[in-house]
């Protein structure tokens, strides 16, 4: 059977010669990303009579515009004498050797359930970084079986989205958890200047990609994963050549807070999903840094530790007593106000008073404790924010960069994200709040464009 597929350019070609067991492909805009999954799938279906293969993507409505309908016509399916036939109704198309290729959507954590049983040699995840992190490692639990042929995951994947963090931490910064091993993973990155035919046939992509602001710019054309649309607060600078002078970065070195500073607890509670405690100093001019954390998770991102009231409040105790920067202090307690709730008789605040634990309610309000966040992270003309995080709280550190925006209600955080530590801190925000300052510089000097403002409510930079 001869089918004429196209020649694949160099990175398309690397693409389809990985045989690494998990390869992702892409990182930026127009890099002959679907082009190249369906190519690898035809090849792999001409060349392993049997093989079953499995496409996923968040829609099915986008699955059949870049995935379904192109094959079709690629394979005249439907035209007489073809011998590759598709099953609408199973969304499964069957090439005359015995392979298949299934098609599949996957919008929330439950769609995965579908896919219970189901098992495949080789799995597509297209567009990756817009599934989470436990969609995608349920997915590739249907990869597996007992034949002779590849087990493989091939993940397309641009800077953004819910999947974002887990997809840079396994290809982009390669930092591996336990049972996750360096070997397997491949990363072939591929811009769009990489796809010498978009590049003849529609230049005025190329000229618009270059023509979008900084931030959108540097993701989709740059392939950037540092910087990526939605991402709520991208003034957020992580800089190690500036953790002592303590200029146009939030993360610092540790240091020994004064005694004259208050300190403040922040507590938002998680047992299914992790609790998160954040412990603050307020300094003279208003900063306030984060000190020191307990962040109930498991090794499994956003699953927590099931711990009870009682056993936190060891645990609070615990640090109090212990850290230097803690122990002796009077420590002034703000916790989530759905705490003081109660449907049995004793509220969780109850049990945590109970404990010698005591807290104030903490503003909820969703909007103003956003806006608080900005202000906060943002810097003034020296490169100073209102806002900094000790190197050691690992865990805010690794979740406020990736918080994206909700794609129904835009001007706040998406909650299906790791969201416990930020409003954990917003209480504390909350409790003194700041108004926008002037002349406030809303990102770094190397990158000087404002974060997007959905609701055009943050306070207009002068320009100086």
């Amino acid at each position: 059977m001869n089918i004429d597929i196209g020649k694949p350019n160099v990175k398309q070609d690397l693409f389809l010669r990985d045989r690494h067991r998990h390869v992702a492909f892409g990182g930026a805009r127009g890099g002959g990303k679907s082009w190249a999954v369906r190519a690898k799938l035809v090849l792999m279906a001409l060349s392993y009579p049997g093989i079953q293969q499995m496409v996923i993507r968040r829609t099915y409505s986008e699955l059949q515009a870049n995935h379904i309908r192109p094959l079709k016509k690629l394979l005249h399916v439907g035209s007489p004498g073809c011998p590759i036939k598709y099953n609408n109704s199973e969304k499964i198309m069957t090439f005359p050797n015995g392979s298949t290729i299934q098609f599949g959507y996957c919008a929330t954590d439950s769609d995965t359930d579908r896919y219970q049983g189901t098992e495949v040699d080789i799995l597509y995840i297209d567009e990756a970084t817009q599934l989470t992190e436990q969609q995608i490692k349920d997915l590739n639990a249907c990869v597996r079986g007992t034949s002779e042929f590849p087990r493989r995951t091939y993940y397309t994947c641009n800077p953004g989205g819910k999947g974002h963090g887990y997809i840079k931490r396994l290809f982009i910064s390669k930092q591996y958890m336990e049972n996750e091993y360096p070997e397997d993973y491949s990363f072939i990155q591929s811009l769009v200047y990489d796809n010498s035919v978009l590049m003849e046939k529609d230049p005025e992509y190329v000229r618009a990609l270059e023509a979008l602001p900084e931030a959108k710019r540097k993701a989709w054309l740059e392939g950037d994963w540092d910087s990526f649309i939605g991402q709520v607060f991208n003034e957020w600078t992580d800089d190690p050549a500036h953790y002592q002078d303590r200029r146009w970065t939030h993360v610092i070195d540790d240091f020994k807070i004064p005694p004259s500073w208050k300190i403040y607890r922040g507590y938002d509670h998680g047992y299914s999903k992790p609790y998160s405690l954040g412990w603050f100093a307020l300094d003279h001019d208003g900063i306030l840094y984060r000190i020191r954390e307990d962040y109930g998770c498991t090794s499994e991102p956003n699953t927590g530790l099931q711990l009870t009231v009682p056993e936190i409040a060891t645990r609070i105790k615990e640090i109090e007593r212990t850290d230097p920067n803690i122990r002796g202090r009077r420590v002034y307690g703000i916790a989530d106000p759905a705490i003081w709730g109660s449907d049995t008789g004793e509220s969780i605040e109850d049990m945590f008073e109970r404990a010698g634990i005591y807290n104030d309610k903490g503003d909820h309000t969703r909007l103003a404790g956003l806006m608080q966040f900005h202000y906060r992270l943002s810097f003034d003309q020296t490169g100073i924010p209102m806002f900094y995080c000790f190197k050691s709280c690992k865990q805010f550190i690794r979740t406020i960069p990736l918080l994206i925006y909700d794609d129904k209600h835009v001007e706040d955080i998406d909650t299906d994200m790791e969201d416990h530590i930020y409003d954990e801190t917003r209480y504390i925000f909350q409790e003194h709040p700041l108004n926008p300052r002037k002349n406030m510089k809303h990102f770094t000097e190397r990158d000087p464009l404002p974060p997007e403002d959905p609701l055009e409510i943050m306070p207009v930079r002068s320009s100086n």
